[in-house]
């Protein structure tokens, strides 16, 4: 018996078994490991599945975040959220003109950034030219970079108001250079928690359907799911195997995210959020159900550096990016950092004793970093 074996309790050999088979873990492979406290085996075998399917590298990239309003006309629906704000009734509202965005995409880009990661509220006033001239004059400013922009919830939101099918919204965006979709708006798809989280928000079947038609038009989106809130194991299970399901269809997925719940700010901020320990599982749960997904990602604003840091030996193999001005959770009390120096990624990679890859939007590499410090 390896060593890795004999760290495996009983219950749990068999989805170790599996992972050495290649088999595919099922739903209650899934509810069994969320339902473990063997942290230790569960990084185990989540570890085994990285290394048999993703190798050594971990993944980072160059990017910034550019929200380009909080005015949400879904604020008083998502209990979970602190970023959206009521239009010209909050103190905190704003929306950055086309000019503004133009300035810090300038002012990025010679930091090196390939990437930015644009969403917003679903503002009520402002019409569809406003989207697709700032990610032209953006495009125009800086032609190097990709735009990743817009959730499954923001895509929706402009079939309705605007009435365009969501292949005429996603095709009018691309021509003005939109490059690809960001995963946020999932939450959790189950409508026992959707309906307790947000009541009246885009169903997770219609983001299911959002990112479909995306991918068939060969637009690449990441997935999310938001977890350490009301949720069950059988609800995480439900959504990691609906995605899985869609990527089976598509390949269209580049990444899944796990998305920490911070509960301050919000209406659920009597709700202590999720532990360290949970961060982890979650993380290593996803390595094992999404087998058809690459990327595994660690998103460290919302987890911190060194959880992330940890979560690399729990199946995660991306460790996002530098990202600079990430407002979504800070203004739900996030207590991490707007940025995080490239040097300082690396430092983080290598002592975990991975390989940093810095990569594009799409995952082609653009750099492997040796073991020399740099």
């Amino acid at each position: 018996m390896s060593l890795a074996a004999s760290l495996i309790p009983r219950d749990l050999m068999p989805i170790y078994e599996k992972v050495l088979q290649d088999q595919r873990l099922d739903a209650q492979d899934g509810i069994k490991l969320l339902e473990s406290h063997d942290l230790f085996a569960i990084g185990t075998i989540a570890n085994e599945a990285r290394k048999r399917r993703v190798g050594d590298y971990v993944y980072f990239n160059n990017n910034a975040h550019i929200n380009y309003s909080n005015i949400c006309a879904l604020s008083k629906v998502c209990k979970f959220c602190a970023f959206g704000k009521q239009n010209g009734l909050d103190p905190e509202g704003y929306t950055y003109t086309i000019e503004q965005m133009v300035e810090k995409a300038k002012a990025y880009a010679r930091l090196g950034v390939t990437e930015f990661h644009m969403v917003g509220g679903l503002h009520p006033d402002m019409p569809f030219a406003y989207y697709t001239d700032f990610l032209s004059a953006i495009k125009q400013a800086v032609p190097q970079a990709h735009l990743k922009c817009f959730t499954a919830v923001e895509i929706d939101f402009f079939t309705r108001k605007f009435k365009m099918p969501a292949e005429e919204v996603l095709l009018r965006l691309r021509e003005a250079g939109h490059g690809s979709m960001t995963g946020g708006g999932a939450e959790m798809f189950h409508p026992e928690v959707h309906n307790v989280l947000c009541r009246g928000k885009m169903s997770g079947e219609r983001y299911l359907e959002i990112h479909r038609i995306a991918h068939n038009l060969g637009v690449r989106t990441t997935c999310t799911m938001l977890y350490g809130h009301i949720e069950k194991p059988y609800h995480v299970v439900d959504h990691m195997l609906k995605i899985r399901a869609l990527q089976d269809e598509t390949g269209g997925e580049s990444a899944f995210i796990p998305l920490a719940f911070h509960p301050t700010n919000t209406d659920l901020a009597h709700l202590p959020g999720p532990t360290g320990h949970y961060d982890l599982k979650i993380i290593a749960v996803a390595r094992l159900l999404l087998d058809n997904i690459k990327a595994i990602k660690s998103y460290w604003v919302m987890i911190s550096p060194r959880i992330a840091q940890v979560s690399l030996a729990f199946g995660a193999n991306d460790i996002d990016g530098t990202v600079r001005e990430e407002k979504i959770y800070h203004f739900a009390g996030a207590t991490t950092p707007m940025l995080q120096e490239q040097n300082d990624l690396l430092r983080l990679i290598r002592e975990a004793g991975r390989i940093p890859a810095e990569r594009d939007t799409l995952y082609n590499i653009l750099r492997v970093h040796d073991q020399a410090a740099v």
